[in-house]
C-alpha cells in the first residue's frame, strides 16, 4: 500500500495523466484527512478551484491543494512527535494521564459533522489553533473559531449520570465514556459539535461539561 509521500510524488509527477494525479491526491486523504475524507476533499476543492468530480482537473490546482494538505500534515506530525516525547518523560516520572481514543494521522482530528460546513482558512492554520489549545489548559469554547455554542451529544440509552460523576482522572463527563474493543480503557476523542465552524471539538481541548447532552 502506497504511503502519503509516494502518493504525493504521483500528484506532482508530470508524466502521469490528470486523472491519475487527481486519484493520487484523493488517496492522500486516506492517509491524512483532518476533517474526514469527504469534508477535507470538499475543502481543498473549494479553496483551489477544483470541481469535486472533475477527473481532468488542472494539475497546478491539484499540486496547490496537495501543498496545503502537506503543510497541515507537517503541523500535526510535529505535534504528535512532541506529544509522544512528553508522554515518555511523564511515564518515566510516574505521571499517568488518560489515553484518548484517537487512532493516529489517518483519522479525522477535527472531524466535520457535516462535510459542507467547515472552518474558514487553510488546514494548517486550523490545526495550529487546535494544537495551541491542546497544549494549553482546557477551555470552554471551540479551539478553532472561539464560538461558545457547543452542542454535546446525548448519552446512550441506559447510561446514567453526567459530568459530575467521574470514574477517574481525565474523565470529562458522560460523553467522554470509556470505549470497548481495541480502544478499551481509553476516553472518546470526539466531544461536542461547534455550531460556529462545524467541527466536532476534541474532548482534550475542553474542561468538564456541566451535564452530558447539554448545549
Amino acid at each position: 500500500m502506497a504511503g502519503f509521500r509516494s502518493l504525493a510524488y504521483q500528484v506532482r509527477d508530470a508524466r502521469n495523466d490528470r486523472a491519475l494525479r487527481r486519484h493520487s491526491l484523493r488517496r492522500c486523504l486516506e492517509r491524512f484527512a483532518p476533517y474526514g475524507h469527504r469534508a477535507t476533499w470538499w475543502h481543498l476543492c473549494d479553496r483551489h478551484g477544483i470541481a469535486p468530480e472533475d477527473r481532468g482537473a488542472d494539475p497546478l490546482r491539484l499540486v496547490a491543494a496537495l501543498e496545503e494538505l502537506e503543510e497541515a500534515r507537517a503541523v500535526w506530525l510535529e505535534y504528535e512527535r512532541q506529544f509522544a516525547e512528553r508522554r515518555r518523560r511523564e511515564k518515566h516520572h510516574g505521571l499517568r494521564r488518560p489515553e484518548w481514543a484517537w487512532g493516529g494521522s489517518g483519522d479525522a482530528v477535527v472531524r466535520c459533522a457535516d462535510p459542507g460546513v467547515r472552518p474558514e482558512g487553510a488546514l494548517g492554520e486550523v490545526l495550529r489553533r487546535l494544537v495551541k489549545a491542546l497544549e494549553s489548559a482546557p477551555g470552554t469554547v471551540c479551539p478553532v473559531c472561539g464560538d461558545r455554542e457547543l452542542h454535546w451529544p446525548a448519552p446512550p440509552a441506559g447510561q446514567r449520570g453526567g459530568a459530575g460523576q467521574r470514574g477517574g482522572a481525565g474523565q470529562r463527563g458522560g460523553a467522554g465514556r470509556q470505549l470497548a474493543g481495541p480502544w478499551e480503557g481509553a476516553w472518546a476523542w470526539d466531544g461536542p459539535l461547534c455550531t460556529g465552524c462545524g467541527i466536532v471539538v476534541p474532548r482534550p481541548a475542553l474542561v468538564d461539561t456541566p451535564s452530558a447532552g447539554a448545549a
